[in-house]
């Protein structure tokens, strides 16, 4: 029996990688004859650069800038021409010191010098994941590290952060990093949000606003409205207007990057999961993307996670056979979580048993 385990991270306990070991033991421990394929799968956003490495990818250290100026230690993944950028790395919020937020001023900067990284080792296939965001400087940041500058009606450059887009007139790309022009970039979003009318603060929103008219008229691009890019505080108008990106759902562009459909060939289940399965799972979310994959295969799906707050009906719906939660081995949520690893053995081996007539 070959089993393809493809979880997600679960967050603030696994890794995708950790995760999807303590399936393959669990699994082990019912089907000592099973083939197991560890698949760690992500959707684009922070903890994706973990699994892209467990799939082969090589991690390269890069010292960036980080979102409120300050040095960090972040890192890229690369396998030959691929390249993947977690745009959290540098620009997450788990970049903030002190984790205070800062959304007048942060910046994308470091996220510009991961892809100034990427070009130096030779991508010519980028993906740009985005997710826990701590910026809204509309990718100018980004940008700005590959070459763009962004002025006053003086003709200074404009400070970090995106409450200085209110004082935007003009961009000079004259200087835009050449190599962007031969590297293909997909910005990997499930966030269909347009630019402007952003929740956080109306004078960023006003500020995205003007930023939209200088990049309509300076570069001839209306991403105002555009699908995707308001993404990670507008990073996704960024990456569009200044590194040709197009934007693919996340999970679709993990997917294909670890190798999932090599992965099924043969494959007579698969076991994904996250932390919480719920409603929001089933809008793009990893597992969902993983079922549909696996069911256009024909493979079954069964989902592991801490919580499972979703109807078997409409877990049968989005193409999963079933689901099982740890509360279903421990009822208290805090143990769940410090005790996630051997738990989730213990329900992996669970399936393991129930689909033993598998051949």
């Amino acid at each position: 029996m070959r089993i393809v385990v493809a979880p997600d991270k679960f967050a603030g306990t696994l890794t995708a990688d950790q995760a999807a070991r303590a399936i393959e033991a669990g699994l082990l421990r019912a089907r000592p004859d099973a083939e197991v394929v560890r698949v760690p799968v992500g959707d684009g956003g922070a903890g994706t650069l973990a699994a892209v490495l467990a799939a082969g990818f090589q991690r390269v250290p890069v010292t960036a800038t980080g979102p409120t100026g300050e040095p960090v230690e972040a890192a890229i993944a690369v396998r030959g021409e691929d390249a993947f950028v977690e745009m959290a790395e540098a620009s997450g919020l788990a970049r903030l010191p002190g984790g205070v937020f800062d959304p007048l001023h942060a910046s994308t900067y470091g996220t510009g010098e991961l892809i100034r990284a990427a070009l130096d080792r030779g991508a010519r296939r980028l993906v740009l994941g985005t997710g826990g965001s701590a910026t809204t400087d509309g990718g100018t940041g980004m940008a700005s590290a590959l070459g763009v500058r962004f002025l006053d009606a003086g003709g200074e450059i404009l400070p970090p952060g995106g409450a200085a887009l209110l004082r935007l007139a003009g961009i000079d790309a004259e200087g835009l990093d050449p190599r962007l022009d031969e590297v293909e970039v997909t910005l990997a979003s499930d966030v269909d949000n347009p630019l402007v009318g952003p929740d956080e603060v109306l004078l960023l929103d006003s500020a995205l606003r003007r930023y939209a008219r200088v990049l309509a008229t300076d570069r001839g691009q209306d991403l105002a409205t555009t699908p995707g890019a308001g993404a990670a505080g507008g990073l996704g108008a960024g990456a569009i207007a200044f590194l040709g990106a197009s934007v693919r759902p996340g999970i679709d562009l993990v997917l294909d990057l670890v190798g999932f459909g090599d992965a099924l060939a043969g494959a007579g289940l698969v076991v994904t999961g996250e932390g919480k399965l719920d409603a929001q799972s089933l809008r793009g979310k990893a597992p969902l993307g993983v079922a549909r994959a696996a069911n256009a295969e024909g493979v079954p799906v069964v989902a592991l996670a801490g919580l499972v707050e979703v109807a078997r009906r409409e877990l049968r719906a989005a193409g999963f056979e079933e689901a099982h939660a740890l509360t279903e081995l421990e009822p208290d949520e805090e143990r769940c979580r410090a005790e996630a690893r051997p738990l989730l053995e213990r329900l992996a081996e669970r399936v393991g048993r129930a689909w033993s007539s598998l051949p």
